[in-house]
């Protein structure tokens, strides 16, 4: 379900349909129906498992300082920075990038902040300044 989840860009309304998706499969894992009516935190708590919103904002601060630490000049840093410069953009709101969950989050030096910090320092300031805690329990399952 979140293969190649890091190279996303999230939108809440990616994320509430996962979310959705994730508590649909942690009631089949029960056995339980929509009309059991059990609220969705007794079920994580029987269930045990990671809130895939965060499991994805976490890989993609992963990815994020693996593509920050790259010292040659590979694709996949290319297309991290790459800017479309092709006459007039098309009507409405520009679409959401990758990189702009993360900018908007760290500012336009993150891979200067990447390559000096370690990498798990940064993982948590991030995903704590976007307002994401650490899981009560680390032997959590991830679907």
């Amino acid at each position: 379900m979140t293969y190649g989840c890091q190279t996303w860009s999230m939108t809440k309304a990616v994320g509430q349909k996962l979310r959705v998706a994730q508590r649909a499969m942690e009631r089949k894992m029960l056995g339980l129906k929509l009309t059991d009516k059990i609220s969705c935190k007794e079920i994580r708590n029987k269930t045990q498992v990671i809130d895939i919103a965060h499991y994805i904002a976490k890989q993609k601060w992963k990815w994020a300082g693996h593509v920050a630490r790259l010292q040659d000049n590979r694709w996949t840093l290319r297309v991290t920075e790459w800017q479309p410069r092709n006459g007039k953009r098309s009507r409405g709101r520009q679409a959401r990038r990758w990189r702009d969950d993360i900018v908007r989050t760290m500012g336009n030096t993150w891979t200067r902040k990447q390559k000096t910090k370690k990498s798990g320092d940064v993982v948590r300031r991030a995903l704590s300044r976007s307002g994401w805690t650490e899981p009560e329990s680390s032997s959590s399952i991830i679907i």
